[in-house]
C-alpha cells in the first residue's frame, strides 16, 4: 500500500474508522498514512495481539479502498 491510498485520506474514511474504532481521536485517524500504521493503531489502543488487530482491519477492510 502507498503512502498515498492511506486508509485517513477522506473524511468519509476517517469517519468510519471512527465509527470501527472509537478510541481513536480524530487527530489520531488523520495522522494514520497506511494500512500497518491502522493495524498497529488498533493493535494498541484494544490490547489485542497482532494477529487479532490484523484480522479486524482486514474484515473492515473488506470491499473497501484502503
Amino acid at each position: 500500500m502507498s503512502v498515498n491510498a492511506g486508509p485517513a485520506k477522506t473524511a468519509g474514511m476517517r469517519g468510519e474508522i471512527q465509527k470501527q474504532w472509537s478510541k481513536f481521536t480524530y487527530a489520531e485517524v488523520s495522522a494514520l498514512k497506511s494500512k500497518d500504521e491502522l493495524v498497529a493503531q488498533v493493535q494498541s489502543k484494544y490490547a489485542l495481539d497482532k494477529m487479532q488487530a490484523q484480522k479486524d482491519v482486514d474484515t473492515f477492510a473488506k470491499g473497501r479502498q484502503l
